[in-house]
């Protein structure tokens, strides 16, 4: 149906075009927000979580809008459902949850992911895997771009994810080669915002929880390695701009290029939350990246996609959310 709105006397067509979306591992970090952002452009979302890292409380507020449903189910059992779009962002992301059921994220990546092609192969829909810079393993081209192939262990402890995403990318592929199936690729990297739970296990949420409790900030190795930090907001708003694209189905990094070192992190929040926390150093991690940063050429050239809010204003608003979260602990 066509509408014609006259907004001071500016003349705007509109289509109506409300869409069923499935976001899987909607009460997560990310999930929540794209759930809202969905909900916001008048859709109707399904938000599936099994509340392995989820939680109610990230989607409590919007339980009351007649656009959202909340159904409690594991993805990697089967689930009959008729939705137009599938975002899939189901799976543990921080190392401490994926390492902690190793054979559960591998499951996720594979048995749940084929689950959610299957849905979108009955319904039609078009699906778009969350997939991961960790795809990329300890890079050894930098920035990375996403023709290159990366470099993972596929024996060490953070193979469940890292070689589970990838061979996720591998399923969507193969199902669009051998039954057209409409897909779409993201590879996400480092994200923090508000709803990053407290026992989130990255290191923004480290670091600021380390700090505005005056508690001793953990660095693994000398600090020196490097990541690049990307608002919540920004990733939604690429997520969403690659579902709408219609002749790109990626794969498209979607990260901030701004690289920080670790050490560089901390003395930030530190400064950040007026706090006097010492900064302890630890043995590096087996298989950690050394140096993450992504070149976003091509999601500026296929979807006009770039980050706009700085790391000061994020961390800003992220430390704002840990601050009311820890005082109604107490």
């Amino acid at each position: 149906m066509l509408r014609i709105l006259r907004v001071d006397m500016i003349i705007i067509y509109m289509t109506n075009t409300k869409k069923t979306i499935l976001v899987t591992g909607g009460a997560g970090f990310v999930g929540s927000h794209l759930c809202e952002r969905l909900l916001s452009c008048g859709n109707e979302v399904i938000c599936l979580d099994n509340f392995y890292t989820g939680s109610k409380e990230n989607i409590k507020h919007l339980l009351e809008n007649k656009n959202f449903e909340l159904i409690r189910h594991n993805i990697n059992f089967p689930i009959s459902l008729e939705v137009d779009q599938i975002y899939n962002l189901a799976c543990p992301a921080a190392p401490p949850h994926y390492q902690n059921d190793p054979i559960e994220t591998t499951k996720t990546c594979v048995t749940g992911v084929i689950n959610m092609l299957g849905l979108a192969k009955r319904t039609g829909a078009r699906i778009l895997q969350a997939s991961t810079s960790e795809i990329y393993g300890d890079p050894k081209e930098h920035p990375q771009k996403e023709n290159y192939f990366g470099n993972v262990n596929s024996l060490g402890p953070r193979a469940c994810y890292d070689e589970g995403k990838r061979c996720a990318e591998t399923l969507f592929m193969d199902y669009s080669r051998q039954h057209d199936l409409d897909i779409r690729i993201v590879r996400i990297f480092n994200t923090f915002g508000p709803r990053m739970a407290l026992n989130d296990g990255r290191v923004v949420s480290n670091f600021i929880i380390a700090a505005l409790k005056g508690e001793p900030i953990t660095i693994y190795g000398e600090g020196n390695q490097t990541r690049s930090f990307q608002y919540v907001d920004d990733l939604i708003e690429g997520m969403i701009k690659m579902m709408e694209q219609d002749d790109f189905i990626g794969p498209v990094n979607l990260g901030n290029p701004n690289e920080k070192s670790i050490r560089e992190l901390a003395g930030k929040i530190i400064g950040l939350t007026d706090s006097h926390s010492k900064v302890v150093f630890k043995e590096l991690p087996k298989d950690d990246p050394i140096r993450r940063k992504p070149d976003i050429s091509l999601a500026w050239e296929k979807l006009a996609w770039e980050p706009k809010i700085g790391l000061e204003q994020g961390l800003g608003r992220t430390i704002e959310y840990f601050r009311n979260k820890i005082t109604n602990l107490h």
